[in-house]
């Protein structure tokens, strides 16, 4: 971002009406990650399918969005965030309406995971990036990465539910058309939102670290869906991918000292607080994600809910996350950014225990009450300070290089919870794969922990502001 302008700090009603499309940006995307979890025996009744495959269409989704993030957030500076935000909108948009009409899983796979990953790679960026150069006071940067994390977890945890209202009341497919009229609304209400800085038409743009980078992540993933199915296929698919992000490593930093511009500057990497930040962003996402699709199925496969009471039972984590995001400003003036993110993981780690062992002590559906409770009042809590550490850890002129790593990271984290807990329980379907899903899950808030404690113990309230 090499032009500059003068900025004019946003507050009161301007801000909130700058801030309202970019979090209901963040609300529908974290929304469609979910919600098709309740929706797994009617997708597969309708479009002749399994279980496997509707995990298949999840994953993609969330992989495509991972893949994706960091090149669409260089593109933001070549096209324009304000027009990469629009252009995504359009084409999720387009996704979601191709959805609702799939006579198929592989016209499923096009409209959600294709189009819709896509159009979301390209739009939640530029959130990012608008809101850190909208609001560059302490308070108010920080009171909008909650606003839109807060939205996003909250999307994500209620994505079941209302999922499974839609699925119930009236089919699968008009919770794409519901996708759809969010996306309109959100069109009209950022027409008035205005790029702060020229796009730069003749910026470089980095090919070949884009295709590395991209092929690199499918390959882990696709590795990790092959686990219960070939182990020969798992390791290659595995080696393959770590051989392509060791050569994206090695071509950016050789372009770097050519005096290219790559596509992302090995030097964000270097910056110890900000990695560990994003570790806790992933690991955040990765116990989201993988408990809302974990517990889904094992309702809905193992104990015969239909949608909308697997999607009610949801609830908990839905009120938990709302109930510690609304208050996450409040807490954040009263405790460091480190103290929040140790409290969150140290109490999603207790829900995730109560999930398990609860649930195989009790056969009644209100065991899954309490662990859920939990991890929504536990990443509620931590969403927005790791957000807040990363984002802030960099000048302005780097805001869409760590802006596409960190959403990547946390789409990363999404596409591993589905993909590695997904795997372990489907492999399975019974109350000890359950269990063990359950258990990776633990491990995850375990390593998050430690990476919470590596934290400086002088990051402050208002340390990582910038």
């Amino acid at each position: 971002m090499a032009n500059q302008t003068p900025r004019v700090e946003l507050s009161g009603a301007a801000g909130r009406r700058f801030l309202l499309p970019l979090a209901l940006a963040q609300f529908i995307c974290s929304f469609a990650g979910s919600n098709m979890n309740v929706m797994i025996n009617d997708i597969s009744e309708d479009l002749d399918t399994n279980v496997q495959g509707v995990q298949l269409a999840i994953t993609l989704f969330l992989l495509i969005m991972a893949i994706l993030m960091i090149p669409a957030s260089k593109l933001t500076d070549r096209w324009g965030r304000k027009r990469c935000f629009t252009a995504g909108l359009v084409l999720y948009g387009l996704g979601a309406l191709l959805s609702a009409i799939s006579p198929s899983l592989g016209v499923l796979i096009l409209g959600n995971s294709v189009l819709e990953g896509v159009g979301t790679a390209l739009l939640i960026p530029p959130v990012y990036i608008l809101t850190t150069m909208a609001f560059s006071e302490i308070t108010s940067r920080a009171h909008a990465f909650g606003v839109i994390s807060g939205l996003g977890g909250i999307g994500a945890a209620a994505g079941p539910l209302i999922g499974g209202l839609i699925t119930t009341a009236i089919s699968w497919r008009a919770a794409f058309i519901f996708q759809a009229v969010v996306i309109v609304a959100i069109i009209l209400l950022s027409r008035r939102i205005v790029d702060p800085v020229p796009p730069e038409p003749e910026r470089p743009f980095d090919v070949v670290g884009a295709i590395l980078s991209a092929v690199g992540m499918f390959f882990v993933v696709l590795g990790i869906l092959q686990a219960d199915r070939n182990g020969l296929l798992m390791v290659v698919f595995l080696a393959v991918g770590a051989a392509f992000l060791a050569g994206f490593f090695l071509y950016i930093r050789s372009r770097e000292r050519a005096g290219k511009e790559p596509l992302l500057s090995t030097g964000l990497f270097k910056n110890r607080t900000s990695n560990l930040g994003l570790a806790t962003q992933n690991a955040q996402w990765l116990i989201l994600m993988g408990t809302s699709f974990v517990v889904a199925v094992y309702l809905q496969e193992v104990r015969g809910y239909n949608a909308i009471e697997t999607g009610a039972i949801f609830t908990a984590a839905t009120l938990g996350l709302l109930v510690s995001s609304f208050g996450a400003e409040r807490f954040a003036r009263k405790r460091t950014q480190k103290v929040l993110i140790l409290a969150g993981f140290a109490v999603t780690l207790a829900g995730i225990g109560l999930l398990i062992g609860l649930v195989a002590a009790w056969s009644s559906v209100v065991a899954f009450v309490p662990g859920l409770l939990l991890i929504g009042l536990g990443l509620g809590v931590m969403l927005t300070p790791s957000v807040n550490v990363v984002q802030s850890s960099f000048p302005e002129e780097q805001q869409a290089e760590i802006s596409g790593l960190s959403r990547s990271v946390s789409n990363l984290g999404s596409t591993f919870g589905t993909a590695i807990a997904g795997t372990i329980l489907v492999s399975g379907l019974t109350t000890g794969a359950y269990a063990l899903a359950m258990a990776s899950l633990g491990l995850v808030a375990v390593i998050g922990l430690v990476a919470a404690l590596a934290l400086p113990a002088q990051l402050g309230r208002q340390a990582v502001a910038r």
